[in-house]
């Protein structure tokens, strides 16, 4: 909460995502990337011709870290500047010229200097000298990029109000970006119809790509938890679109983040904050049931930084914990209630409230050296280590919850040299993450479904007993990536690089991990009618899957002063990825010989092309077409930097994830046996599938082993495209920025169209090689793959979304001579997209094409407003705002069709005119007890008009036949942040 904005912040370049190439490395003197970095650049005039020579040197404030380069005809470009408060000294003709400024990071500041005095390119109001300023300095701003790109400042992540100290709970006051929570605690971020997992988090120039699961950054999957201390981001920058050649990995959003360090002065912090039961409302499940149930959130942290050796070495470390008991409430299926239950599962539902337990350990600590002014070193390290209950709530009762463990830890090394315009950055990385869930229940698992008569899958009511869920999958290597940049050529910041990483990826995903019984609630209630589980294929494999990956990117970007006007970016990368797992994979020999005797898929009408799909071990090839060219372009019509026309245009290749591609390897070596259990009345379940008679020493998983085929047979087949691409993102845009007093005020209109997204097809055909019945447009051939084994599934690119934007955005920053700050971001968007994101299987359709175009699920309308008040005695206010409208939302529509189970997949909106809204507000007294001691004590409030936000509705509109579903589109599921919640927090800065 708090103290962090007392620390100067001196956060290292970020490298961007490559490595500097050997040959770049011997050839020149080297150079530094500047994802994190800063830049200043401007003319230096006496007698207001340029300087013939001139000599300008930078001096980071509170480390004494020092930058000089030598002027070109009056120009001068300082690069590779953490973010931080410089004093700005220019010599030209025996004159001096000083003045103080604060860089963010990852800007590009303009700075006219005239001999003997400053003049100002862009509306710098208040500047002062260094005889006035010691610790801070007038922000220049940046408008001269063609850069979709918003800065969140240390003030704003210290004060504005928030409910978990998520660092990226800020990235929405850039328009066009989400940050989404569930309403079991996880959070994510999106931009326009993107997937979560096309984001890429650089922390101090490194990208924390997840290469395995979904969410972008490693371990945020599914998580309460935060990726990084916050306590230990100094600031960050989000870049909508138009990043530049130096960033990897990602088709949609960037968030360019850099860490705090120590300073010449020992400084420290320590923050408790807390809320709890009674100190919110109830929700609106509560409130039914006259009841609340025992919740409450404790988050805690210190911080301890200073010199080793004063203006040469420095160090920081951070702790952050978090301790959350969160509402969970159940909300049956198919329109059942509690009572309506078997005896044993009302005993478990109770009331149908429920608490989730999570905990969250996060560490971090950051070493840096500076030997003279031309070699700087960094060592930072993060450890993260959580354990949380989840998948209870809905129609999962607490015993068949999922105990999650999400670990990680990172290492960074990295070395900066410096000679006169070149810069060169490189870094050593290590990186070690693991995510593991498994059954908080060991033994059998209940599933009481209101049975259909085809489909064992569907109409589920409730779940209990022991979960089926078990993975544990991660990613760990090294890498080492090196960043060029070259200022001697007037007019040009050419920059370079190269990247290698070699990284493990790995997962194990055992489903079912228990034995999973189905009942049939108008049947017997202790005869189950199905059975599923898993087990190992001896010999074969255990469902488990290793890839020993190698990644190569490399780049060159041209940021060119055309004059004093126009700037011209042009860049080009290059991206590659070798995946064994993938390339070397050889379909079994029994699944290519059933394939090869089906004349159901062989059929003329399947559209199926087998020859495609199966690998022989040397028919697949790593994806080679990564080009990804970038242009923009900024104009200053004045070149006074108060109206400046930018866009530009790009091409971004994101990757793959392994959770997809592992599912050819481990669906066939750990296989599910379904086994269906003759009714009392000597029926089987399914007409058309065979069935025993039940013997309750099933129940025992030793005897239920033995229903398995020793072969594996009865197992699903999944199948890799051998032609697989990599999902990318084309980006265009044009905007408008233009300063107004204190003011800066943006405009963009964005066209963004993502292609190659991946999915999964069902390959099933029926006999005549048709996918649905005749007469019928709906119903897929489960349970009508190859003959010996079960379903066929096919891996696949193809999903594409599409999405129109008008981003408006207008800022006053805050500064300490005005003491507040205002920001507003809007967004309007249309998008669409052809399959529900973030789902990968599309089992409804033979192709993607018959998904068609759909409304994706994000709001036509988002406004964020956020503000900061110094108030008197040592108070400060601040407010943030969130507004969205209704968000369509998916459903299978069985009601309004011309006959039974010829349904289709259809959209609604519920009822009303927000999607979300809300409002927070803070509070925070600075009590100053003397000796630089400070003491504080802050109180917020969520939600404070007690808005109900829903994360979940009845999307079961009813059976064709059947009267409709009177709790159609009804909310079941409130928001991470449901209700008005007061949390109070104190602590002291020294």
């Amino acid at each position: 909460m708090n103290s962090q904005l007392k620390f100067p912040r001196r956060p290292a370049p970020r490298l961007l995502a490559c490595a500097l190439a050997s040959c770049l490395a011997m050839a020149a003197p080297v150079a530094m990337a500047q994802s994190t970095s800063a830049t200043i650049r401007g003319q230096i005039t006496v007698d207001s011709a340029p300087a013939t020579e001139a000599q300008v040197t930078a001096t980071n404030t509170a480390t004494g870290l020092t930058r000089r380069v030598q002027a070109i005809n009056g120009t001068y470009n300082l690069g590779g500047l953490p973010p931080g408060t410089y004093r700005i000294d220019a010599v030209a003709n025996g004159q001096t010229t000083t003045k103080t400024v604060t860089l963010q990071v990852g800007q590009t500041a303009t700075l006219n200097l005239a001999a003997g005095g400053v003049t100002e390119t862009g509306p710098v109001e208040g500047a002062t000298t260094v005889e006035t300023v010691t610790v801070t300095g007038e922000a220049l701003p940046e408008v001269k990029t063609s850069e979709i790109a918003t800065y969140v400042t240390s003030k704003q992540i210290d004060m504005l109000p928030q409910g978990s100290r998520n660092f990226l709970s800020f990235a929405d006051l850039a328009p066009g970006v989400d940050f989404q929570r569930g309403s079991e605690g996880s959070t994510r971020i999106r931009s326009g119809a993107g997937a979560p997992n096309g984001i890429n988090v650089y922390i101090d120039g490194v990208g924390q790509k997840d290469y395995v699961l979904r969410g972008g950054i490693s371990g945020q999957d599914s998580t309460s938890g935060n990726p990084f201390p916050q306590s230990a981001i100094g600031e960050y920058k989000v870049i909508t679109q138009n990043y530049k050649a130096e960033y990897d990995q990602l088709n949609s959003a960037a968030i360019v983040a850099t860490t705090r360090s120590g300073t010449n002065d020992f400084e420290g912090s320590f923050f408790w904050d807390r809320t709890m039961k009674d100190w919110r409302t109830r929700t609106l499940f509560e409130e039914r049931l006259d009841t609340k149930s025992e919740t409450g959130e404790t988050q805690y942290g210190a911080t301890f930084g200073g010199p080793i050796l004063r203006d040469v070495a420095h160090f920081f470390v951070a702790y952050e914990a978090k301790e959350f008991d969160r509402p969970r409430s159940l909300a049956l299926g198919e329109g059942f209630q509690i009572d309506q239950l078997p005896p044993d599962l009302q005993e478990e539902a109770g009331t149908g409230l429920f608490v989730a337990p999570f905990k969250e350990d996060l560490y971090f600590a950051k070493i840096d050296w500076l030997i003279g002014e031309d070699h700087y070193f960094e060592f930072t390290t993060k450890y993260r280590d959580e354990s949380e209950l989840t998948n209870i709530g809905g129609t999962t009762l607490p015993s068949y919850g999922t105990d999650k463990l999400n670990e990680e830890t990172r290492v960074d090394l990295r070395y900066q040299y410096t000679n006169g315009p070149w810069l060169n950055d490189a870094h050593l990385t290590y990186e070690d993450a693991s995510f593991n869930p498994s059954p908080a229940t060991d033994g059998l698992g209940y599933n009481l479904i209101n049975f259909n008569g085809t489909n064992v899958n569907d109409r589920l009511i409730v779940r209990s007993g022991a979960g089926s869920d078990f993975q544990d999958k991660g990613q760990k290597g090294w890498g080492f990536q090196d960043d060029l940049t070259f200022t001697g050529l007037q007019g040009h910041t050419m920059k370079m690089g190269v990247k290698f990483k070699d990284v493990d990826v790995n997962a194990i995903e055992r489903q079912p991990y228990n034995p999973q019984f189905t009942y049939d609630v108008n049947g017997s209630l202790t005869q189950p009618i199905h059975v599923r589980f898993g087990s190992a294929l001896p010999g074969v494999g255990d469902g488990s899957a290793k890839s020993s990956n190698k990644q190569y990117g490399i780049y060159f970007q041209d940021d060119w002063e055309v004059n004093d006007k126009l700037i011209v970016n042009l860049g080009l990368r290059y991206d590659y990825e070798e995946s064994p797992s993938y390339t070397d994979f050889v379909t079994p020999a029994d699944a290519v010989a059933a394939l090869r005797a089906s004349t159901a898929i062989n059929a003329p009408n399947s559209g199926v092309d087998i020859d495609k799909f199966i690998s022989t071990g040397n028919n697949r090839d790593s994806f080679k077409d990564g080009w990804q060219p970038r242009v923009g372009f900024s104009y200053d019509l004045n070149a006074d930097q108060r109206h400046v026309i930018y866009g530009g245009a790009g091409r971004a290749y994101d990757r793959n994830l392994f959770d997809w591609l592992q599912l050819e390897i481990t669906k066939a070596t750990f296989p599910a046996t379904n086994v269906y259990f003759r009714r009392a009345d000597g029926t089987c379940p399914i007409a058309s599938q065979p069935c025993i008679d039940f013997n309750p020493a099933f129940f025992d998983p030793a005897t239920l082993a033995s229903l398995a085929a020793p072969n594996g047979e009865g197992r699903e087949v999944f199948l890799l495209s051998n032609d697989l691409k990599v999902p990318y993102s084309d980006q265009f845009s044009l905007g408008m920025r233009n300063t107004v007093g204190q003011w800066q005020t943006d405009a963009t209109l964005s066209y963004v169209e993502s292609h190659d997204g991946f999915a999964w097809l069902l390959g099933n055909r029926r006999p005549d090689g048709s996918f649905f019945a005749p007469g019928f447009q709906w119903g897929s051939p489960f349970n009508q793959g190859l003959a010996g084994f079960s379903n066929l599934i096919l891996g696949v690119n193809g999903l594409k979304t599409r999405t129109s934007s008008l981003y408006l955005k207008a800022e006053k920053p805050y500064t300490v001579e005005s003491g507040w700050g205002v920001t507003f971001a809007y967004t309007f968007q249309h998008a669409r997209e052809m399959r529900e994101s973030p789902e990968v299987f599309a089992l409804d359709f033979p192709t993607l094409g018959q998904y068609g175009w759909n409304d994706a699920e994000v709001p036509d309308h988002r406004l964020v407003v956020t503000g900061l008040y110094d108030g008197p005695w040592g108070m400060t206010f601040s407010g943030k705002l969130s507004v969205s409208s209704k968000i369509p939302r998916y459903y299978v529509n069985c009601f309004n069709v011309d006959k039974a189970n010829n349904c289709f997949i259809d959209q609604y909106k519920p009822d009303g005119t927000y999607g979300f809204r809300q409002v927070d507000l803070a509070m925070q007294k600075e009590f100053d007890t003397g000796a630089g001691f400070r003491m504080w004590v802050r109180g917020d409030i969520l939600n404070v008009f007690d808005w109900n936000n829903f994360d979940g509705y009845n999307d079961f509109p009813g059976n064709f036949g059947s009267p409709a579903n009177p709790n159609f589109g009804e909310p079941t599921a409130q928001n991470a942040y449901p209700t008005r919640t007061f949390k109070l927090s104190m602590g002291f800065n020294f």
